[in-house]
């Protein structure tokens, strides 16, 4: 995955990345993904691109249970979420939706950087200041969920989970 980094900080909640007051476009998705990120950044939804990627600090999506706080990040074309700890909820929602999340340190990552990933080799090259970083690995079964764009369509491919 290649693409250009989104630096937000520490706490970002399910409340930034989709706002309570635009529940009501819940049952409209495309529209919703216009939003995404406002209350962090207003001019995200406009300038992030497919491929582009969501860094954050400590605490990356805490607060709600909102199924659809990865799923509208991912409908805005961002590849994977990279932050130094994540809400359990939110990562596993990012997971069943096709989204990668990868804890890792983002100190050394700035805003506007061209980042390149590597899924299965767990690493992270920044193309602007040559910083090589690592995460952990992704284990097999949850690539696997992600190579088909979440856990639904997986189960609909293969119709069980494999392990």
């Amino acid at each position: 995955m290649h693409g250009k980094a989104f630096k937000f900080g520490d706490n970002i909640s399910t409340d930034h990345i989709v706002p309570g007051r635009l529940a009501h476009l819940r049952s409209n998705l495309p529209e919703l993904a216009k939003h995404v990120l406002e209350d962090a950044d207003p001019t995200f939804a406009s300038r992030v691109k497919e491929g582009d990627f969501v860094v954050g600090g400590n605490n990356f999506g805490l607060g709600s249970s909102r199924e659809h706080a990865p799923l509208v990040i991912k409908m805005a074309g961002v590849s994977a979420v990279l932050a130094k700890s994540v809400a359990r909820i939110f990562f596993r929602n990012a997971i069943n939706r096709g989204l990668p999340v990868l804890i890792c340190d983002t100190d050394k990552i700035d805003d506007g950087d061209e980042l390149e990933v590597d899924l299965k080799e767990g690493t992270i090259i920044d193309k602007t200041n040559g910083n090589r970083l690592v995460f952990n690995k992704i284990p097999d079964a949850m690539l696997s969920i992600l190579n088909e764009g979440g856990l639904m369509p997986y189960i609909k491919k293969y119709g069980d989970f494999q392990m």
